[in-house]
């Protein structure tokens, strides 16, 4: 079968082991070249107005300055950007990044209300999902270890015929000795697990795919307790599937699996991942720098009697996303809500399937912190907080470790030590090819637009060109 006969709209790629590729990275940076008034945009009708957004948040900026009796000069060392960057923000002449408007805040202490009138946020489209039943899967690898998933409905795929490719069994011999296969399925979720700690998606999506088809076939010849059993195993791997896709770098496939996770589950009788699910979409959302929606479906999933590694994962998210808002009193309330619950040992016969959510951190929520004190503007707290969660993470959990690093890194760089930021994303760059993650090239990406205004700084013309040649290859 040739690809041109699929209807390629809800393919979701198969990466390559190892090698990712990014259209985003690959354009050129546009410099808008200011012409030393406002900006203007089009308003449809065939007119112009002013960008009253940036003049608004240029005058509130300018009167929490003035009001807290810090200069111009003294402000801009103190957010680490040039006195005429700053000047030109007050004036309206550039357009405050949601990033530096969360610094301003917490410098000023505005309480989140510079963040909210900058927008706190720009997040990118909603991923437009894939409406389909999924009865038939289909899998393309090429020698080349690239490839592509592709779910689609049973008659399609009975239209594009099996003739050219290899039996693996009838359905009526998808069988396997009563017990065994549960206990086999679940000792291979552990290893793949941990292969995607230490590995891309490229290597890891192909048998993930593959196991949670063959898992939940399986569920048709087994008895009424070994099915429902099966069926939780396979959302399991579909959940992990759609985090692996999400990894690279394909919101609406990791939508997808999510969704199929949920359905697996539910005919396993497990009534609370459709909670967890939220929090995945959460998860998402935040990625995508949408932090009404990542709120919104962290709450909704806290609703009910849920357990409490769920609620926890949830408040958790949903403090992420008060932090993207800019609104710290909110973000640490959720915060101390989640951590005794991600820290509680599992209730009885709750985690008959694999544990929800990381496995190598001890203190999630701890680690939060760090991450949602950067988001939140305030770098130092953040930098003290990850260096220390990140001497617990194990040495071989590389994914884990990138992440995190990432963020530690961005930290240092938006205090202005420039030279230690450079140090570390030398360290994380070996790690961060290898796992091949979109969510970490996200902050390498911010990290590559700091160092752009340091060029001249020998630890950046060092760890530059890496890092850019890092983000062509990863999605």
């Amino acid at each position: 079968m040739t690809p041109s006969v699929v209807n390629r709209r809800s393919w979701f790629r198969v990466p390559a082991a190892g090698v990712l590729h990014c259209s985003a990275c690959r354009r050129p940076e546009r410099k808008r070249r200011l012409s030393g008034r406002p900006r203007r945009r089009a308003t449809g009708n065939g007119e112009e107005s002013v960008a009253g957004d940036d003049v608004r948040f240029g005058i509130e900026l300018r009167r929490w300055r003035t009001r807290a009796g810090i200069s111009l000069a003294d402000f801009a060392a103190a957010v680490h950007y040039s006195k005429g960057h700053l000047s030109k923000i007050e004036n309206g002449l550039k357009h405050a990044q949601p990033e530096f408007a969360r610094r301003c805040d917490a410098e000023l202490d505005a309480g989140g209300r510079l963040a909210a009138l900058a927008g706190a946020t720009e997040a990118r489209p909603r991923p437009v999902e894939v409406a389909d039943d999924g009865e038939a899967w289909m899998m393309n690898l090429t020698g080349d270890g690239a490839g592509w998933f592709r779910p689609m409905g049973r008659r399609e795929a009975l239209a594009l015929g099996a003739a050219a490719g290899f039996s693996m069994g009838v359905p009526a011999r998808v069988r396997s000795v009563e017990g065994t296969a549960a206990v086999a399925f679940r000792r291979q979720f552990d290893q793949i697990r941990k292969l995607g700690q230490t590995a891309s998606p490229g290597v890891v999506l192909p048998t993930l795919v593959a196991q949670t088809h063959t898992v939940r076939a399986l569920t048709g010849q087994a008895g009424a307790d070994e099915s429902g059993q099966l069926f939780r195993l396979a959302s399991r791997f579909a959940e992990f599937a759609g985090w692996m896709t999400q990894e690279a770098g394909d919101e609406r496939g990791a939508l997808w699996w999510t969704d199929r996770a949920v359905e697996m589950a539910a005919s396993g009788g497990d009534r609370h991942f459709a909670s967890y699910a939220l929090t995945r979409r959460a998860l998402i959302s935040l990625y995508r720098d949408d932090a009404a929606e990542a709120i919104g479906l962290a709450q909704q999933a806290q609703r009910g009697a849920v357990p409490a590694r769920i609620l926890g994962f949830a408040a958790q998210h949903e403090a992420q996303g008060h932090a993207l808002a800019g609104d710290y009193d909110t973000c640490m309330r959720a915060l101390d809500r989640a951590r005794p619950l991600l820290i509680a040992p599992a209730e009885e016969g709750e985690w008959s399937s694999p544990v929800l959510g990381t496995t190598n951190l001890d203190d999630p929520a701890a680690m939060a912190v760090g991450w949602c004190l950067l988001d939140l503007g305030r770098p130092r707290e953040a930098a003290v907080v990850l260096d220390r969660q990140l001497e617990s993470v194990p040495g071989d959990a590389l994914r884990t470790r990138a992440r995190y690093g990432a963020r530690r890194a961005l930290a240092y760089a938006q205090l202005n030590e420039i030279e230690q930021a450079c140090a570390l994303v030398s360290e994380l760059l070996g790690p961060a090819e290898i796992v091949g993650s979109a969510t970490v090239a996200q902050d390498l990406l911010r990290l590559k637009r700091i160092f752009s205004r340091h060029l001249r700084t020998r630890a950046v013309q060092e760890v530059y060109p890496q890092l850019t040649l890092q983000l062509s290859t990863t999605n």
